[in-house]
């Protein structure tokens, strides 16, 4: 399936979202430092200026001072020492009447206060309030003042609303400073992370690894091996259907699944070994159950290390009908050599009878060649119209012959050119089973003949593969075409086992096996074969 790329890269798309988090952050973090440093920066300013005023109403000195002419000059400086001490913009000290007896400018010393939110001091009652003023706006706490148990008037302390502000901006700074080296770490930290991602996946975008993976998906399944990944802990990471196929078969798989890191089944699989020594093992036979698989198993290695394996096996029985069905076209090809060097050598006597104008003996010889051929060649290629059946069979009569064996096909055996390439597989695999075991079983036995009959009728084939050797026993017959059983020794009893199999394949297929009446063994079979139209 194709995909559409993304028009941003990843490592792009990793650093603006990484870079959008951290900017998300930090402007929420400045945000709320922002709020609670100008609250408290402006409470803390607030609370000085309170606590200037207060200490001055309980002063006996400013008190009595007040209302005592001869005392306003020693107040005035008295309160400017205060106010610069404590950088407040005025500290002004007022009488009932609201009348000013100190203030920074000398001029205003008695005059009205300004503003009207002394009232409520000059009842007795503190306040804390923003007004614009004589020396511009500020933020002033008005305390009532007492001397002798009596209120005599108030005194206000003054902040100026710009010292506040630089106060607080100068605080701001270093917030400011601390967002800028933030996102400065954090644009840093989120291109390394998205150069490690992009290391990580070899430099791959998403959809590249995506494709890749349904690639290898497809291609894996395709494949006619079964395939088994594990880890470096035995533990399944990968297995293909065909793999799942063959399990079934040998009635593994519902273990393999309940069981996935079992410590068990690898050591079927052969992989113990592998995981063990890195070592790479090819075309061992695993069995499961009467099951027989050709396997070869690699080591999967990264960064120098093992981090894995990989198995790949297949049906031993497939492989070995891939074998005769090369034997049968190699049987052919011999068969098919053999009678052109047969042919060149009559041909190179002919010429040298011709040089030497023996014609009486060219005309002998050549008769005896037209007669051989009829008998032999010549009747077997009227008989049997398909070029690899008839090919294959003449290798077979030439290998009898050299063995001491005489092979005979019956005169009445036709076959039709075959129209289907699978079933001229199936055909040969069975006559070259069947005959390789007649010569077997005809060693030194006396005149050793074996007769084969090929009848093909309405889409069908009878066909007949009979020998007078000593007969099969008959405890054998019933086992005959088990995998494995042979009466001649181990690592035998594939051959009759794959002639049944290549015909289980075939609907309306048989074959049997059985003794003859004097001597010998007879196999029949029956198969559908699809001819193309006969000749007269």
């Amino acid at each position: 399936m194709l995909r559409l790329s993304s028009p941003l890269k990843l490592r792009t798309r990793i650093m603006l979202l990484v870079c959008t988090v951290i900017a998300l952050v930090l402007l929420v973090v400045h945000a709320i430092f922002v709020t609670q440093s100008t609250a408290l920066t402006k409470s803390s300013l607030e609370e000085k200026a309170r606590a200037v005023a207060r200490t001055l109403t309980e002063t006996p000195f400013v008190g009595a001072a007040i209302n005592d002419p001869e005392q306003q000059q020693a107040l005035q400086k008295y309160i400017e020492s205060v106010r610069k001490h404590n950088e407040l913009l005025y500290i002004t000290v007022m009488d009932m009447n609201a009348i000013r007896h100190t203030h920074p400018d000398p001029k205003m010393i008695g005059q009205r206060f300004q503003g009207g939110d002394e009232k409520k001091a000059l009842r007795g009652e503190e306040s804390i309030t923003e007004a614009m003023g004589s020396l511009g706006n500020s933020v002033r706490v008005i305390s009532p003042l007492y001397y002798q148990g009596k209120q005599v008037g108030a005194i206000a302390a003054g902040l100026s609303t710009e010292k506040i502000e630089a106060t607080i901006s100068a605080n701001l700074l270093f917030a400011y400073i601390a967002l800028l080296f933030g996102g400065v770490v954090g644009a840093i930290g989120a291109f390394y992370l998205a150069h490690k991602i992009k290391s990580i996946m070899f430099g791959l975008e998403p959809s590249e690894i995506a494709s890749l993976l349904e690639q290898r998906s497809a291609m894996l399944q395709s494949i006619r091996e079964g395939v088994i990944a594990v880890n470096a802990q035995s533990e399944i990471t990968l297995i293909n259907d065909e793999a799942k196929r063959l399990l079934r078969l040998s009635g593994s798989f519902n273990e393999l699944l309940q069981d996935k890191g079992s410590k068990s089944w690898p050591k079927l699989l052969n992989l113990q070994e592998v995981l063990q020594t890195g070592t790479a093992r090819h075309d061992e036979e695993l069995k499961f159950n009467g099951l027989v698989l050709l396997s070869s198993s690699v080591p999967v290695r990264v960064n120098g290390q093992i981090a894995g394996a990989v198995v790949s096996f297949r049906d031993k029985t497939e492989v070995s009908q891939l074998v005769q069905r090369l034997s049968g076209m190699s049987n052919y090809a011999e068969a098919l050599r053999m009678q052109t060097h047969e042919f060149m050598n009559k041909l190179q006597v002919i010429l040298g009878m011709v040089n030497i104008r023996a014609f009486d003996q060219l005309e002998h010889y050549i008769m005896g060649i037209a007669g051989q051929y009829q008998s032999d060649v010549g009747a077997l290629i009227r008989q049997i119209k398909d070029p690899v059946i008839a090919g294959f069979l003449l290798g077979k009569i030439n290998r009898a012959r050299e063995a001491g064996i005489t092979v005979i096909v019956t005169d009445d055996s036709y076959l039709p050119e075959s129209s289907q390439l699978e079933q001229l597989h199936v055909l040969v695999t069975m006559l070259g089973n069947l005959l390789e075991n007649a010569i077997d079983a005809l060693e030194g036995v006396p005149d050793p003949t074996i007769t084969v009959a090929l009848d093909y009728e309405d889409g069908s084939l009878f066909c007949v593969v009979k020998d007078n050797g000593k007969g099969i026993p008959p405890d054998v017959i019933p086992h005959i075409f088990e995998r494995g059983f042979s009466t001649k020794g181990t690592q035998r009893g594939l051959g009759l086992y794959l002639v049944k199999e290549s015909l289980a394949k075939l609907e309306h297929s048989s074959i049997e096996c059985r003794n003859n009446p004097d001597r010998g063994a007879s196999f029949i079979v029956t198969l559908p074969y699809a001819g193309k139209v006969a000749e007269s």
